[in-house]
């Protein structure tokens, strides 16, 4: 274990604050009165999470190691020290993601009816079964690939799942070494006939491996899985087809180096020798894990059809304000004309609220223009159906795609071009940032003369992912709120260099620098006497420069409540520095994702939402849009929401001085406040 050096007061580390929050994920799989298929939702998310960690956090962690480079994160390690304490972290984490998936989780499924069955405990009928499904769907897939002198050791792609198999070649006098590739096209788990459950795809492999290698003995095999370096970088200064290099640099992106090796606790030194030297991989990237490989794909099971197993179910109610009298749909811009609307998904639908407005704009006959903003949308996309609908109308239609969103590079670069062949203006961002606004701009004819209908959301237009992720979108017709989103439109598909603007605060032009400004005001207001306060709800808080301003308004007498999702940096409660500051985090079954930025500013409050974080890559290399919210009526529902977050004791976690959370448990007499489902309710009795 690497010791902590010293003198690191001020800041915890990132990456173990990366790790602390997947912990948080594990816990709640962990919470045995929590409906049996949610804790396994849960057991996915941890795996999913963590395999994007490996391949984007700590690979940036090893490029730093092997470029020989000497910076220091904030809190003072090198990139060398901090690998080990990450993979230190790391096995401990998988060790304990694994034993409560085999030693719990798969018993209680079992006992339920939905039994993940491993080979052994299989009736021979159902064996019987499985072999004939293997010859007649499995078997034409699977390439067994031989490593011998004449077959170089094979290419093992990304988060793939594999089979290292032993076999004897009685003819030759030799034992040679195979590799084969559970194909990723087929279910994860197959369902047995009998319905009595599910076995996983790469035990029915296994089982059938003498079909693969006729004439040879199996002696034995192994499952491992490779993670490898995801974080692709496109160097967009010069170049003429940022589309076309991209593309390269997805074709690239299949032969990065690996970070990580998954294996089975099982397989034998000799073989995870071979593929760590064939990887290149050192003995603390490897992880044994006791269990089942490539759990990500528990989500493929968690749409079984048991509703007694899940959460109970939950429809999104139609905002009030966007519900007509007679149950059709609302004009939203008569709506918006009469004042704004703030919808809070999941609990408000993103479907009769944002998609509608977006809808409604499309088939409207005096809607001259729609520019919009695209990070990550869904794979069968009303958005851009709906887009595509205004562009063959003959509206002018503008897309800013963002095709270097991580992941989604290649969903985008498709729907790119698909929104081009329908008569789309379609531009990809500026040079040398990410678009990650969430903006629509609709420009209407109304009497003799244009107005402006403007939606800002700190969450993507996804309708999939609306369902599950907690998010707030502003609708507004406010002309300033207007013209700001029509400037920043004519900076993102232009050359205008607007960087001031009326009621937006946008990065990278001086975000940081207003949010620092604003605690410093919260500072200086208490330092007079008045009371100051500050609440923020971010995903994540790392910049030093907002966490300094931060510490000096907690000595300035400022009260300051942060409520962040998953990573945070700075370290609260610390005498002379932080003991004003109360750093919470709040998961449950939606995901928390909206950003809130409260001031109170003396009385006069401020209240801004938004796409931003308090990230050096929100601030530096992205465009970021936060939305100063006016409307007496919605600074009071959020300052509602904020105040229901920090009572809640029942999905909260709390940060100490030293870098560990606490899961905050009500007193005996205490009632549980639990926000997501107050939230529900809320929701429900607006109706």
């Amino acid at each position: 274990m690497t010791e902590h050096p010293k003198d690191v007061e001020r800041f915890l580390n990132r990456e173990l604050s990366s790790l602390d929050f997947n912990e948080r994920v594990l816990a709640l799989a962990e919470d045995s009165s929590a409906p049996l298929l949610e804790r396994m939702k849960f057991l996915a998310i941890f795996a999913d999470a963590l395999d994007q960690f490996f391949m984007v956090r700590v690979a940036g962690l090893m490029t730093q190691q092997a470029a020989g480079l000497n910076a220091r994160s904030a809190d003072g390690f090198t990139a060398r020290q901090q690998l080990a304490l990450v993979h230190d972290k790391a096995n401990g984490l998988v060790t304990r993601h694994a034993e409560l998936f085999v030693g719990e989780v798969m018993p209680a499924l079992a006992e339920a009816g939905a039994c993940i069955h491993r080979w052994d405990d299989l009736s021979d009928v159902q064996r019987k079964e499985l072999d004939e499904l293997f010859y007649e769907k499995i078997f034409p897939i699977v390439t067994p690939l031989a490593v011998d002198p004449g077959h170089p050791f094979p290419y093992i792609s990304n988060l793939s799942l594999n089979l290292a198999v032993l076999v004897r070649d009685s003819v030759a006098d030799k034992t040679r070494f195979a590799r084969i590739k559970v194909p990723p096209l087929l279910p994860r788990f197959i369902t047995l006939t009998d319905e009595s459950g599910f076995i996983p795809l790469e035990d029915v492999i296994s089982a059938n491996l003498d079909r693969l290698f006729p004439g040879l003995e199996v002696l034995e095999h192994h499952s491992f899985r490779v993670t490898r370096n995801a974080d692709v970088e496109v160097n967009d200064d010069g170049a003429e087809d940022l589309l076309e290099q991209l593309e390269q640099e997805l074709r690239k992106r299949r032969f990065t180096p690996a970070v990580r090796l998954e294996v089975e606790p099982s397989m034998p030194d000799y073989v995870l020798d071979l593929l760590m030297r064939e990887l290149e991989l050192e003995r603390q990237e490897v992880h044994a894990i006791p269990g089942p490989l490539d759990l990500a794909k528990l989500w493929d099971l968690h749409e079984i059809d048991r509703p007694d197993l899940k959460a109970e179910s939950f429809v999104p109610v139609t905002h009030p304000d966007l519900i007509a009298p007679d149950d059709e749909e609302a004009d939203v811009f008569a709506v918006l004309r009469r004042g704004d609307v703030l919808v809070h998904h999941p609990y408000e639908s993103f479907t009769t609220s944002v998609q509608r407005f977006i809808e409604q704009a499309a088939s409207d006959p005096e809607v001259m223009a729609i520019k919009q903003t695209l990070y990550r949308t869904s794979g069968d996309s009303p958005i851009v159906d709906a887009l595509i609908e205004a562009a063959e109308s003959g509206k002018q239609v503008v897309v800013l795609v963002e095709i270097k969103a991580r992941f989604d590079e290649r969903t985008n670069i498709n729907w790119a071009r698909a929104l081009e062949r329908a008569g789309c203006h379609v531009v990809y961002g500026v040079v040398g940032l990410k678009t990650h606004c969430k903006l629509c701009l609709v420009v209407r004819r109304e009497g003799d003369g244009l107005n402006r209908y403007v939606h800002v959301g700190t969450g993507n237009y996804n309708a999939s992912t609306a369902r599950s992720y907690e998010d707030l979108g502003l609708l507004t017709a406010d002309p300033h709120i207007g013209a700001d989103v029509s400037d920043l439109f004519n900076s993102l598909t232009g050359y205008s260099r607007q960087t001031n603007y009326r009621s937006l605060i946008v990065a990278p032009y001086g975000m940081r620098a207003r949010i620092v400004s604003m605690i410093e005001r919260e500072a200086k207001i208490a330092s007079g006497g008045d009371a100051g306060r500050i609440v923020l709800k971010l995903n994540s808080l790392v910049d030093e420069a907002v966490i300094d301003a931060l510490y000096e308004a907690s000595q300035a007498g400022v009260e300051i409540d942060l409520i962040v999702r998953s990573i945070c940096a700075l370290r609260p409660g610390v005498e002379n520095l932080s003991e004003g500051i109360t750093v919470r985090s709040i998961l449950g079954r939606f995901l928390e994702h909206s950003r809130i930025f409260y001031f109170r500013n003396a009385g006069d409050e401020q209240i801004y939402v938004g796409s931003a974080d308090m990230r050096h890559r929100n601030l530096d290399r992205r465009v970021e849009v936060l939305a100063h919210i006016q409307s007496d009526s919605l600074r009071g529902r959020l300052r509602s929401l904020l105040e229901l977050a920090l009572r809640d004791n029942a999905t909260t976690w709390t940060l100490d001085r030293d870098g560990r959370w606490h899961r905050v448990l009500p007193a005996e007499d205490e009632d549980i406040v639990a926000l997501q489902h107050v939230s529900v309710e809320r929701a429900l009795q607006r109706q």
